[in-house]
Protein backbone atom coordinates (compact mmCIF):
# COMPACT_ATOMS: atom_id res chain seq x y z
CA UNK A 1 0.00 0.00 0.00
CA UNK A 2 1.07 3.43 -1.13
CA UNK A 3 1.64 6.08 1.63
CA UNK A 4 -0.40 8.86 2.14
CA UNK A 5 1.31 12.39 2.08
CA UNK A 6 1.05 15.67 3.34
CA UNK A 7 -0.86 18.32 1.33
CA UNK A 8 -0.94 21.52 1.55
CA UNK A 9 -4.47 22.90 0.48
CA UNK A 10 -4.57 26.42 -0.31
CA UNK A 11 -8.26 27.69 -0.75
CA UNK A 12 -8.81 30.99 -3.09
CA UNK A 13 -11.69 33.47 -2.95
CA UNK A 14 -12.92 36.17 -5.10
CA UNK A 15 -16.09 37.76 -5.18
CA UNK A 16 -15.89 38.13 -9.42
CA UNK A 17 -13.38 37.13 -11.73
CA UNK A 18 -12.74 37.30 -15.02
CA UNK A 19 -10.55 34.86 -17.40
CA UNK A 20 -10.49 35.89 -20.98
CA UNK A 21 -10.79 33.11 -23.65
CA UNK A 22 -7.48 34.33 -26.30
CA UNK A 23 -9.23 31.88 -28.75
CA UNK A 24 -11.55 34.88 -29.58
CA UNK A 25 -10.68 38.06 -30.89
CA UNK A 26 -12.68 40.95 -30.67
CA UNK A 27 -14.82 40.06 -27.98
CA UNK A 28 -14.52 39.19 -24.01
CA UNK A 29 -15.30 35.54 -23.37
CA UNK A 30 -14.93 34.36 -19.68
CA UNK A 31 -13.38 30.85 -19.58
CA UNK A 32 -15.38 28.38 -17.20
CA UNK A 33 -11.90 28.28 -15.05
CA UNK A 34 -8.63 29.59 -14.99
CA UNK A 35 -5.98 28.19 -16.92
CA UNK A 36 -3.23 27.03 -15.45
CA UNK A 37 -0.59 29.74 -16.47
CA UNK A 38 -3.00 32.14 -14.46
CA UNK A 39 -2.54 30.21 -11.33
CA UNK A 40 1.14 29.59 -11.76
CA UNK A 41 1.27 33.13 -12.02
CA UNK A 42 -0.57 34.23 -8.80
CA UNK A 43 2.15 31.50 -6.68
CA UNK A 44 5.08 33.80 -8.55
CA UNK A 45 3.55 36.92 -7.18
CA UNK A 46 3.18 35.49 -3.74
CA UNK A 47 6.94 34.07 -4.06
CA UNK A 48 8.15 37.57 -5.36
CA UNK A 49 8.39 36.46 -9.17
CA UNK A 50 9.45 33.19 -11.57
CA UNK A 51 13.32 33.37 -10.18
CA UNK A 52 12.14 32.43 -6.71
CA UNK A 53 9.66 29.47 -7.84
CA UNK A 54 10.99 25.70 -8.13
CA UNK A 55 10.67 24.92 -12.18
CA UNK A 56 9.13 21.88 -11.18
CA UNK A 57 6.18 23.44 -9.42
CA UNK A 58 3.01 21.58 -10.61
CA UNK A 59 -0.35 21.43 -8.59
CA UNK A 60 -3.95 19.96 -8.74
CA UNK A 61 -6.88 22.22 -8.92
CA UNK A 62 -10.28 22.46 -8.75
CA UNK A 63 -12.60 25.23 -9.17
CA UNK A 64 -16.47 26.58 -8.76
CA UNK A 65 -17.96 29.85 -8.88
CA UNK A 66 -21.96 29.80 -8.12
CA UNK A 67 -23.02 32.53 -10.85
CA UNK A 68 -21.95 34.02 -14.04
CA UNK A 69 -22.63 37.82 -15.68
CA UNK A 70 -21.35 40.51 -18.33
CA UNK A 71 -20.88 43.60 -17.59
CA UNK A 72 -19.40 46.79 -19.78
CA UNK A 73 -15.73 47.89 -19.84
CA UNK A 74 -14.10 50.61 -21.63
CA UNK A 75 -11.38 49.26 -23.71
CA UNK A 76 -9.11 51.70 -25.39
CA UNK A 77 -7.86 50.16 -28.77
CA UNK A 78 -4.65 51.10 -30.88
CA UNK A 79 -5.40 51.95 -34.46
CA UNK A 80 -3.96 50.86 -37.36
CA UNK A 81 -0.78 53.19 -37.10
CA UNK A 82 -0.61 51.98 -33.31
CA UNK A 83 -2.25 55.33 -32.05
CA UNK A 84 -4.85 55.06 -29.72
CA UNK A 85 -8.18 55.59 -30.62
CA UNK A 86 -11.37 56.36 -29.36
CA UNK A 87 -12.37 54.46 -25.68
CA UNK A 88 -14.91 51.31 -26.80
CA UNK A 89 -17.10 49.68 -24.25
CA UNK A 90 -16.96 45.93 -24.66
CA UNK A 91 -19.43 43.20 -23.13
CA UNK A 92 -17.42 40.93 -20.71
CA UNK A 93 -18.04 37.72 -19.19
CA UNK A 94 -17.47 37.11 -15.62
CA UNK A 95 -18.34 34.67 -12.62
CA UNK A 96 -19.41 35.34 -9.15
CA UNK A 97 -18.44 34.29 -6.01
CA UNK A 98 -15.67 31.92 -6.94
CA UNK A 99 -13.39 29.53 -5.33
CA UNK A 100 -10.26 27.82 -6.38
CA UNK A 101 -8.45 25.33 -4.47
CA UNK A 102 -5.14 24.09 -5.26
CA UNK A 103 -3.27 21.39 -3.82
CA UNK A 104 0.59 21.69 -3.31
CA UNK A 105 2.35 18.42 -2.10
CA UNK A 106 6.57 19.87 -1.79
CA UNK A 107 7.87 22.96 0.11
CA UNK A 108 4.74 23.03 2.14
CA UNK A 109 5.92 25.44 5.21
CA UNK A 110 7.85 27.91 2.35
CA UNK A 111 4.36 28.35 0.72
CA UNK A 112 2.42 28.60 3.59
CA UNK A 113 4.86 31.26 4.83
CA UNK A 114 4.67 32.63 1.28
CA UNK A 115 0.67 32.49 1.00
CA UNK A 116 0.68 34.40 4.47
CA UNK A 117 2.50 37.24 3.99
CA UNK A 118 2.81 37.62 -0.53
CA UNK A 119 5.45 39.96 -2.02
CA UNK A 120 2.86 40.82 -4.19
CA UNK A 121 -0.70 41.45 -4.22
CA UNK A 122 -2.75 38.59 -5.58
CA UNK A 123 -4.70 38.47 -8.24
CA UNK A 124 -6.77 35.75 -10.24
CA UNK A 125 -7.29 36.83 -13.78
CA UNK A 126 -7.77 40.37 -14.11
CA UNK A 127 -5.26 43.17 -12.30
CA UNK A 128 -8.04 44.65 -10.01
CA UNK A 129 -9.50 41.03 -8.74
CA UNK A 130 -7.75 40.60 -5.97
CA UNK A 131 -8.25 37.33 -3.82
CA UNK A 132 -8.59 35.90 -0.11
CA UNK A 133 -6.44 33.61 0.31
CA UNK A 134 -6.31 30.55 3.46
CA UNK A 135 -4.11 27.38 3.83
CA UNK A 136 -4.46 23.91 5.79
CA UNK A 137 -2.55 20.94 5.60
CA UNK A 138 -4.20 17.93 4.74
CA UNK A 139 -3.62 14.11 4.05
CA UNK A 140 -4.04 13.01 0.36
CA UNK A 141 -4.24 9.23 -0.29
CA UNK A 142 -3.66 7.26 -3.96
CA UNK A 143 -6.50 6.14 -5.26
CA UNK A 144 -9.54 7.23 -7.99
CA UNK A 145 -11.28 10.39 -6.91
CA UNK A 146 -14.83 12.40 -7.59
CA UNK A 147 -14.37 14.19 -10.58
CA UNK A 148 -16.34 16.69 -9.23
CA UNK A 149 -14.89 20.46 -9.45
CA UNK A 150 -11.58 18.87 -10.39
CA UNK A 151 -9.34 20.71 -13.47
CA UNK A 152 -8.75 17.37 -15.06
CA UNK A 153 -5.41 16.81 -17.86
CA UNK A 154 -6.60 15.36 -20.93
CA UNK A 155 -6.29 11.72 -20.70
CA UNK A 156 -7.61 11.34 -17.50
CA UNK A 157 -9.45 7.90 -17.54
CA UNK A 158 -12.10 6.93 -17.69
CA UNK A 159 -12.93 9.92 -19.73
CA UNK A 160 -14.82 12.80 -17.44
CA UNK A 161 -17.86 14.40 -18.53
CA UNK A 162 -17.96 18.21 -19.07
CA UNK A 163 -16.14 20.26 -21.81
CA UNK A 164 -12.49 19.94 -23.07
CA UNK A 165 -10.71 23.01 -22.21
CA UNK A 166 -7.46 24.43 -24.61
CA UNK A 167 -5.67 26.10 -21.84
CA UNK A 168 -2.23 27.81 -21.29
CA UNK A 169 -0.44 25.91 -18.68
CA UNK A 170 2.57 27.83 -19.05
CA UNK A 171 3.33 31.37 -21.02
CA UNK A 172 7.18 33.06 -21.18
CA UNK A 173 8.46 35.72 -19.70
CA UNK A 174 8.30 37.91 -22.56
CA UNK A 175 4.62 36.39 -23.49
CA UNK A 176 6.11 35.67 -27.15
CA UNK A 177 5.64 31.97 -26.27
CA UNK A 178 2.56 29.90 -25.07
CA UNK A 179 2.61 26.20 -23.93
CA UNK A 180 -1.25 25.13 -24.56
CA UNK A 181 -2.35 21.73 -22.96
CA UNK A 182 -6.09 20.36 -23.11
CA UNK A 183 -8.45 19.63 -19.55
CA UNK A 184 -11.60 18.30 -18.88
CA UNK A 185 -14.16 20.39 -16.60
CA UNK A 186 -17.49 20.30 -15.51
CA UNK A 187 -18.62 24.15 -14.37
CA UNK A 188 -21.99 22.17 -12.81
CA UNK A 189 -19.21 20.35 -10.55
CA UNK A 190 -21.78 17.10 -10.27
CA UNK A 191 -19.92 14.90 -12.03
CA UNK A 192 -19.67 11.66 -9.67
CA UNK A 193 -17.07 9.74 -12.19
CA UNK A 194 -14.29 8.23 -10.03
CA UNK A 195 -11.53 9.14 -12.32
CA UNK A 196 -7.92 7.89 -11.76
CA UNK A 197 -5.46 10.66 -10.34
CA UNK A 198 -2.42 11.45 -8.38
CA UNK A 199 -4.46 11.39 -5.14
CA UNK A 200 -7.42 11.62 -3.37
CA UNK A 201 -8.28 14.27 -0.60
CA UNK A 202 -10.21 13.64 2.68
CA UNK A 203 -13.38 14.05 1.00
CA UNK A 204 -12.82 12.01 -2.21
CA UNK A 205 -12.33 14.53 -4.34
CA UNK A 206 -9.88 13.82 -7.04
CA UNK A 207 -6.43 15.43 -6.90
CA UNK A 208 -4.64 15.55 -10.87
CA UNK A 209 -1.56 17.22 -10.72
CA UNK A 210 -1.36 19.67 -14.22
CA UNK A 211 2.28 19.75 -15.64
CA UNK A 212 4.89 22.14 -14.89
CA UNK A 213 3.68 25.68 -15.14
CA UNK A 214 6.87 27.96 -15.10
CA UNK A 215 8.05 29.78 -17.96
CA UNK A 216 11.76 28.36 -18.19
CA UNK A 217 10.43 25.43 -19.79
CA UNK A 218 10.86 27.97 -23.10
CA UNK A 219 14.53 28.75 -22.22
CA UNK A 220 15.48 25.19 -22.36
CA UNK A 221 13.77 24.48 -25.65
CA UNK A 222 15.43 27.54 -26.38
CA UNK A 223 18.99 26.77 -25.52
CA UNK A 224 18.61 22.87 -26.73
CA UNK A 225 17.36 23.91 -30.47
Amino acid sequence: MTTPVEALRVTVTAPIVSFRNPLYAGVQLTLPCPPPATVGGMLAAAAGGWDAVDPALCFGMAFHARGTGADLETYHPLDATGKKADPTPRERGFLADATLTLWLNTDLEMWERRLRRPVWPLRLGRSQDLVAVTTQRVILHVGSGLQGHAVLPEGSEPRPVGTLLRLPTAISVDRGRTRWDSYHFDATGRGSILVACDWVDEEGQAVALVPPVHPCQFTAVSTSS
